[in-house]
């Protein structure tokens, strides 16, 4: 689907995008046009800021942030003109590097042009500082801190330009905001509440979604694919367990499933902000901020990514949160409950970390039925059994 100015703007759409328009900086430009150009080789992390951008997931943002934004972004949590927003989005270079990389830029990922940077602004931020306020640590073994301390020194600022949208390895699931927008206006969707996850789908979310559901029109289940850490659960076997999920247990009239491209920033409170306006963005009225969202570690609060939306209006926010405990199974109540529902302590409750599951997986151990449908368990099961042969 080809993206235009007439068709950003549908009149039917749930609820504007922050700052009241959806970007759009894909333009159809043939690459060899820009050959002479000095040229910038893109992290996976890079290229995946790169396309929210421009498709407007990141939306008010038309390029990567300058000075001014990034500041008021650290300190602040809202861009320079006031807007909420609470991770910069920026690129890295080293200092030796941006000596030539000034005015108009090609920028590559895996060796290809994809896209263009103008560059209007360079300037070295104060990494620790960024660190200790974004992350909330400068521990180098948190992998958001190290990810923002191995950029460079430099960040380049200005608006983007991308060749091309790129459905990755999961076309037929990825979405831009244009198009999550048409199909809620085509399903009728007046609400859409949308969920996040890096991890593998289990009773306690589908609990969460079905709860949700009860009120709302539909579901966006939105799992983040982008870059993750090492011992995470993959990004294909994850997509496939909601797929099975999916075809048994979810009514199809009522979700739609999309990929999220982004990276994994595991800045808790801060990306759980993220992850709402960028919903708000693809058109979702309602989000789903769980215990300990984003979180790694023993960084943040359990609840720390909650009680940071107090933070804005919820005028300003333009989505509005759902906050859910802490959701288990309780051997003697027999169903899925929360501290708010269950009165039986702790020896009553099945609870698996996620730890704990990718011991398991890792053993060859079967997951209790009652944490996770059999269907996902199995293709969880055979991920890692291919995994270790």
């Amino acid at each position: 689907m080809t993206l235009t100015l007439e068709t950003a703007n549908l009149e039917n759409s749930l609820i504007t995008p922050l700052g009241g328009k959806l970007i759009n900086r894909v333009k159809n430009l043939d690459p060899k046009d820009f050959a002479h150009l000095p040229t910038l080789e893109l992290s996976e992390r890079n290229y995946a800021d790169l396309e929210l951008i421009a498709t407007g997931v990141y939306s008010p943002l038309t390029g990567f942030v300058g000075s001014k934004d990034h500041a008021s972004i650290v300190e602040n949590l809202r861009l320079a003109n006031g807007l909420p927003w609470s991770i910069p989005i920026t690129l890295g270079v080293s200092s030796e590097a941006a000596k030539t990389l000034t005015g108009q830029i090609l920028l590559n990922y895996r060796n290809a042009p994809v896209g263009l940077l103008e560059v209007s602004e360079q300037y070295t931020p104060d990494k620790q500082e960024e660190a200790l306020k974004v992350y909330r640590t400068t521990d180098e073994k948190h992998p958001g801190v190290a990810a923002l301390l191995e950029q460079g020194e430099v960040n380049l600022a200005g608006d983007i330009t991308l060749f091309e949208i790129s459905r990755g390895d999961y076309p037929e699931h990825h979405h831009t905001p244009l198009e999550t927008r048409e199909q809620f206006a085509k399903k009728g969707w007046k609400t859409v509440v949308a969920f996040q996850t890096r991890n593998p789908i289990h009773r306690a979310h589908e609990y969460l979604h079905k709860v949700a559901l009860e009120t709302i029109d539909g579901l966006f289940l939105n799992p983040l694919v982008g870059s993750t850490k090492s011992d995470d659960v993959p990004a294909a076997t994850r997509v496939k367990a909601y797929e099975v999920l999916l075809e048994g247990y979810y009514p199809a009239s009522r979700v739609l499933f999309g990929v999220y491209p982004a990276a994994m920033r595991y800045a808790g409170p801060r990306e759980a902000v993220l992850h709402a306006i960028s919903r708000r963005n693809y058109g979702c009225t309602h989000f789903i901020v769980g215990r300990d969202h984003a979180g790694v570690g023993t960084y943040y609060g359990t609840y720390d990514a909650q009680e940071i939306f107090d933070t804005y209006s919820k005028e300003e926010l333009g989505i509005e949160i759902i906050k859910f405990e802490h959701t288990f199974y309780c051997r003697t109540c027999g169903s899925l409950v929360s501290s708010r529902t269950c009165p039986h302590d702790s020896s009553h409750h099945l609870v698996l970390s996620g730890t704990k599951v990718r011991e398991k997986l890792t053993a060859g151990e079967e997951l209790p039925v009652e944490f996770t449908r059999k269907e996902v368990a199995e293709v969880l099961r055979a991920a890692y059994l291919e995994a270790r042969t």
